[in-house]
């Protein structure tokens, strides 16, 4: 009775499948990171690189936005890079219908949410792949469960996407999407098709890029294998490029502005593309294999046997076969060959892991595995040759110095369990073996050993994956004790718009105001400015990830430029062990700055924009100040032997400081004359070490710089200059770096202050900050121009008074606004560059959308009230299968046993 409902209704055998895979997935997932004691089940981080940096931030600022606590809305966040448009990160990081689930758990759990969002998302891959492969051919069940948590839990998954978690969404994108051109091949559900594309696109338009070319590949095998007539074809055709094309332009409000946000981002230093080698390529299908820089294609080994079965399974149509075949082949070179690779990545070199197209492979290969099963399990000869197939890819992969020695058990014991499996399956099929009781007990046998060896394996891969990410990357804490003590005293001090509260230079993660709270220049995005990027370049700040992750710069003159009234001085990230911890405890620091807003004399023009800095940030400084504060002295630099270090070139310029000899007692050394009592501090972007001014008046505590091939140290304060005038700071490397032509700086406290009071007095005399506007109130009669301490990126426009608004001018990278003594007020917009544009294409999009449902519900009436079907007719015993109904030659033998 049971097989005859489930073979009645296709519905509820997809959903069985679905559950199953799901199931199975979230299972297999968390007793893997059981096994890794990953937390949140051990005492392993899972914040590994962007993980930690970006992802878990963005969505503890989306809890805020969520909460009504954030500074800021979905246009500005005013939180990171000291004012930065927020709406493209929202679509990069968490415009993911999962996203807003952070909002259920406490603050204090944001790495848990993360967490749950994860393996959510992953589950539901599985269910959207194990319904799909049930849409494209009936079959058992549960082996399309069994093939869904083969696809959710591949290689791409489980190593790249599980810490990038908006890549997941690619991940259900593409089943969802060839399971949209399914419906166009046959005119259904047109309406819900476009919708489901505009979502995937909304979710994580960077995936849905890559699966969408996927599902495209994936439907035009299917209009070949299937032999429609060309008129058919090409109606099937055009229905699915424009449900894509309607589904793309709905999405395009969003869209458009991660583009233009991406536009306007600071440039990058991408890496070249080398193609894997064959033998790593190999490594990577087999389990408990990791690289950062290799293809993920593992899909264990049941999808792996079945889809090198596929070849040689003659009961399987020769277009099915040679099709998928060759599909498979041509994905997996167009990933190895620079200009597909590129093709694959939007026409834009990845910066970091380079294969993110690989689940797509993974993909294929599992509709490739489910074509070999859905027609019956292959015989004795196709899994003869399909583990002759897997021997050789094993032993081109022994080659390679990615497979562990413990791959191998993990590698025999799933391939005994599936061929085991499979040949019961195919045993049973045939007829060799017996019926009745013993039929049912061995069909439940083959079953317990496909799922074991596939739950199994999955389970050993993922906690192997695990460990070897979190050794090879670097990692951060989740929310802890340091976390919650930075926030408490960041809101204690908080008077934000009145003046910003900075988390402070010693960061536990990239994008710190994100997560325990201020208003900073620290800003880790894709999408951090160009503008953002050279102005805090040009004031001394330090960055990592080649510009896009500006940090902190603790200064008192660029305290006073932005506004910083307060910042948390924090001691060393135990977490981390560099620098090394120095006892100090947390304390927060005042400073008497000027409003948001402030008037100079000076007017705007070509020369004061951003590119016009010099090569000195203690200058630079003083440009955006409007007076002479700093003095610059002339530097005497001694290695650790006295000697005079040798000199750049004009590429890498400054002294060289060499890396520090085994057993050295001296150390390089740096002395310089300035005033006494004024404040020293030491510029060395280059520099990797510590510092430290002998003899200094108050703190003499060493400095920390660190630099390397991808992030400069930031200017940092070393103390104040002793009544000597006479300044000597001993450097300590642990690199070899350079010293740059003055380096050092002395302050004059005194002249700043008098700075400050007159920016004081001609500033704003109130200030208040919504969303994406800024609005300030200043004295009567001020003439010169406005700043507002914020980035002129991309989008700002101003007016004073009651004057049309106008793209914002710029002074020396922040927002300008003329004034001629006529208007007290000043107020800035921010329009995010793309919304227009992206706007007007959404609501063309939609007013088709409509224009086709209303076109359609009339030619639907007309055919209902002719006696016509509504529908074209689908097409039946196509070779692919293209509904549900098998070819009739394997309808008797397979008909009774499609439900177990």
């Amino acid at each position: 009775m049971r097989r005859t409902i489930l073979r009645a209704d296709g519905g509820s055998v997809r959903r069985a499948a679905s559950l199953l895979a799901a199931a199975l997935t979230v299972t297999a997932l968390c007793v893997g990171d059981v096994i890794a004691r990953s937390y949140p089940f051990g005492p392993r981080t899972r914040n590994v690189n962007d993980l930690g940096n970006q992802y878990v931030p963005y969505h503890a600022h989306l809890w805020d936005l969520l909460h009504g606590r954030a500074d800021g809305g979905l246009l500005v966040n005013w939180q990171s890079g000291f004012g930065a448009g927020f709406l493209p990160d929202f679509g990069t990081y968490l415009s993911s219908p999962f996203a807003p689930l952070v909002a259920v758990f406490p603050r204090d759990e944001i790495d848990l949410a993360v967490y749950v969002i994860t393996v959510l998302k992953t589950g539901c891959a599985a269910a959207a792949m194990a319904f799909l492969l049930l849409t494209l051919r009936p079959g058992r069940w549960w082996a399309a469960g069994l093939l869904g948590t083969s696809y959710a839990l591949c290689g791409w998954s489980v190593a790249a996407a599980s810490y990038n978690p908006m890549w997941l969404d690619g991940l259900i994108a593409l089943p969802l999407l060839c399971l949209v051109g399914e419906w166009t091949l046959t005119g259904r559900r047109p309406l819900l098709g476009v919708l489901v594309v505009a979502a995937a696109w909304t979710a994580n338009f960077y995936t849905a890029y890559m699966a969408t070319l996927g599902a495209g590949l994936v439907l035009l095998l299917r209009l070949l294998v299937a032999g429609l007539p060309r008129r058919r074809a090409l109606a099937a055709a055009g229905r699915a490029a424009l449900t894509f094309a309607l589904g793309v332009g709905l999405a395009a409000p969003l869209v458009m502005v991660v583009y233009f946000g991406s536009k306007h981002a600071s440039p990058t230093r991408f890496q070249d593309f080398v193609p894997a080698t064959g033998q790593d390529l190999a490594a990577r299908l087999l389990p408990t294999t990791y690289s950062f820089a290799t293809p993920a294609v593992y899909v264990g080994v049941m999808a792996l046997l079945l889809a090198l079965a596929l070849p040689f399974h003659r009961a399987v149509p020769r277009r099915v076969r040679v099709g998928w075949t060759l599909l498979v082949v041509a994905v997996t070179l167009s990933m190895q060959w620079n200009p597909t690779h590129l093709a694959w990545h939007a026409f834009t070199a990845p910066q970091g892991s380079p294969y993110r197209q690989a689940f797509v492979l993974c993909g294929l290969l599992v509709i490739a595995a489910w074509h070999a099963l859905s027609y019956g399990p292959p015989g004795r000869r196709a899994l003869l040759a399909a583990s002759g197939l897997l021997v050789l890819i094993a032993a081109v992969a022994s080659r390679s110095h990615l497979v562990r020695p413990y791959a191998w058990p993990v590698l025999l014991l799933a391939a005994v369990g599936v061929l085991g499996g499979l040949l019961l399956l195919a045993g049973l099929q045939s007829g060799r073996l017996a019926a009745g009781t013993r039929r049912t007990a061995l069909t439940v046998l083959a079953v317990v050993l496909l799922a074991g060896a596939q739950f199994g394996e999955a389970t050993a891969n993922s906690a192997a994956t695990t460990r070897q990410r979190l050794a090879g990357m670097d990692d951060y804490a989740p929310w802890g004790e340091r976390q919650q003590q930075q926030s408490e005293a960041i809101a204690q001090a908080d008077g934000w718009p009145r003046y910003r509260t900075d988390p402070g230079r010693e960061q536990t993660v990239g994008n710190d105001p994100l997560v325990v709270g201020g208003q900073g220049a620290q800003y880790y995005s894709s999408h951090t400015s160009d503008v953002l990027y050279r102005l805090l370049t040009a004031l001394g700040a330090g960055w990592t990830s080649g510009g896009r992750s500006p940090q902190s710069l603790d200064n008192a003159v660029t305290d006073t430029i932005f506004s910083v009234g307060a910042r948390v001085h924090s001691p060393p990230d135990p977490h981390q062990q560099w620098p090394p911890q120095d006892g100090s405890r947390m304390t927060v620091s005042r400073r008497d700055v000027p409003p948001l807003v402030t008037v100079r004399p000076a007017a705007v023009g070509p020369r004061t924009g951003v590119a016009a800095f010099g090569a000195s940030p203690y200058r630079n400084q003083e440009r955006l100040l409007g007076t002479r504060v700093y003095t610059v002295p002339r530097l005497t630099v001694r290695t650790a032997t006295g000697r005079t270090p040798d000199g750049g070139d004009a590429g890498h310029p400054g002294l060289l400081i060499g890396a520090p000899a085994a057993g050295a007692v001296r150390r390089p050394t740096i002395t310089a004359r300035c005033r006494a009592g004024s404040e020293a501090y030491l510029w060395a972007p280059h520099f990797s070490g510590s510092a430290r001014l002998i003899g200094a008046v108050a703190g003499g505590r060493p400095a920390w710089f660190r630099a390397d091939a991808n992030r400069i140290a930031a200017m940092q304060p070393l103390g104040m200059v002793p009544a000597s005038g006479r300044l000597r700071i001993e450097l300590a490397p642990n690199r070899a770096g350079r010293i740059p032509d003055r380096a050092v700086g002395c302050l004059d406290t005194a002249r700043l202050h008098t700075a400050v009071e007159r920016l004081k007095a001609t500033g704003a005399t109130r200030v208040s900050v919504s969303d994406g506007t800024v609005r300030a109130e200043l004295p009567a009669g001020s003439k010169g121009t406005a700043i507002v301490a914020v980035p002129r990126t991309a989008g700002w426009r101003c007016a004073a008074g009651g004057a049309a608004a106008r793209s914002a001018r710029q002074y020396y990278g922040l927002i300008a606004v003329p004034l001629d003594g006529s208007s007290n007020t000043v107020t800035c917009t921010f329009h995010p560059p793309g919304l227009r544009l992206g706007t007007a294409v959404g609501t063309a999009s939609l007013l088709v959308l409509i224009l086709l449902g209303v076109l359609g519900s009339i030619r639907r009436r007309r055919r209902r009230a002719a006696g016509l079907p509504v529908s074209p007719p689908a097409p039946t015993g196509s070779p692919g299968g293209m509904i549900v109904r098998a070819p009739a030659k394997h309808s008797a033998a397979g008909a009774g046993r499609r439900a177990d």
